[in-house]
């Protein structure tokens, strides 16, 4: 039985333990997943990858006729090359065929991609279970392996990046790696000529994901403009920003206004704390920084916080209502800052 972990698949696809039998893409990610097939794809065709016969079904076509997986999967290649049955969308509807494929698997690789599938899973336990299969767990990119894939890329283009360009990126993509690939893609086409990516390139290419609408929905919150909150936050959400996530930057945002804080009351100026950091924060939000530091105090912004991590808690037990106590939290602090 080998039962891959999630980090341990990049390596595995890399260099494969073996080239023909069963291989389970799976999870929740499913630009990860086609990415995950695609890598595997290219190593289990070896040294012609343009010989390999490579037959692509789809689980629908499967439904009414399993028996074909089988078909596929032990006819022999017209060229000679690698035999690879790609099936997209598999589902338990596969596990008689594949029980039969399990036991003799023949030369063939039978690569599967399929959504998240539970421990419990018939395909998934079948997979896992046999001597040649493989599952192979995607899951969605976390802090680091987002960072660790736009900092590789930028590398490998020769591209240089100022200090807040990952930073700012991390902030606006998603966990989806097809859209995150695509829009790096886009940067490292923009940066060809000039080897060089700065914050105000990656707010111009990709801000449409939300990042523009996430540093409104901090400063209006901070700074007491209600209606501003309002118009950022449903232009936010519209743009499918995730609510758990609106709350976790709002949480780093009044903690980082705490500690901003601190040194104002060690009798530092707002403006020379900003001016200080690095990486600096942006020209352009700057007054509004130095507003909210004067609004604040220290123990209103511990209660803040407090509040915030209340939320977070919340929309944790009762995900249904994210959206609604992102709403009401926001607004609450937004009221307590226009008081001062």
């Amino acid at each position: 039985m080998v039962a891959l972990k999630a980090h341990e698949v990049p390596r595995f696809v890399g260099r494969p333990d073996m080239v023909a039998g069963i291989f389970l893409a799976y999870g929740p990610d499913a630009g990860l997943v086609r990415e995950t097939v695609q890598r595997l794809i290219r190593h289990l065709s070896g040294d012609d990858p343009e010989g390999a016969n490579i037959t692509v079904l789809d689980a629908a076509e499967l439904a009414t006729d399993p028996g074909r997986l089988v078909l596929e999967a032990r006819s022999a290649s017209l060229f000679g090359g690698k035999r690879i049955v790609r099936v997209r969308g598999a589902g338990k509807n596969l596990v008689m065929p594949l029980t039969e494929l399990r036991d003799a698997p023949g030369d063939a690789a039978i690569v599967l991609e399929a959504d998240n599938l539970p421990p419990r899973d018939a395909l998934r336990a079948l997979v896992e279970a046999a001597k040649t299969g493989r599952a192979l767990p995607c899951y969605p990119d976390s802090d680091e392996t987002l960072t660790a894939l736009m900092r590789e890329t930028f590398n490998q283009a020769g591209i240089r990046v100022e200090a807040d360009v990952v930073p700012v990126l991390r902030e606006i993509l998603g966990n989806d790696r097809e859209i995150t690939r695509r829009e790096l893609e886009k940067l490292v086409l923009f940066a060809a000529q000039t080897k060089t990516l700065t914050r105000e390139d990656v707010l111009t290419l990709c801000a449409d994901n939300g990042m523009l609408a996430i540093d409104a929905i901090l400063d209006a919150t901070g700074g007491g403009h209600a209606e501003k909150l309002e118009l950022a936050l449903n232009r936010a959400l519209a743009a499918s920003v995730n609510q758990q996530q609106l709350l976790a930057m709002l949480t780093n945002h009044f903690a980082q206004l705490r500690r901003w804080r601190a040194e104002v009351d060690e009798g530092r100026p707002p403006r020379a704390v900003l001016e200080a950091q690095r990486p600096k924060p942006h020209f352009s939000r700057l007054g509004a920084l130095e507003q909210q530091l004067r609004l604040w105090s220290d123990p209103a912004l511990a209660t803040a916080a407090e509040r915030l991590l209340v939320a977070t808690s919340e929309t944790r037990r009762r995900p249904a209502l994210a959206e609604a106590v992102l709403r009401r939290t926001a607004l609450s602090l937004c009221m307590q800052a226009a008081q001062h």
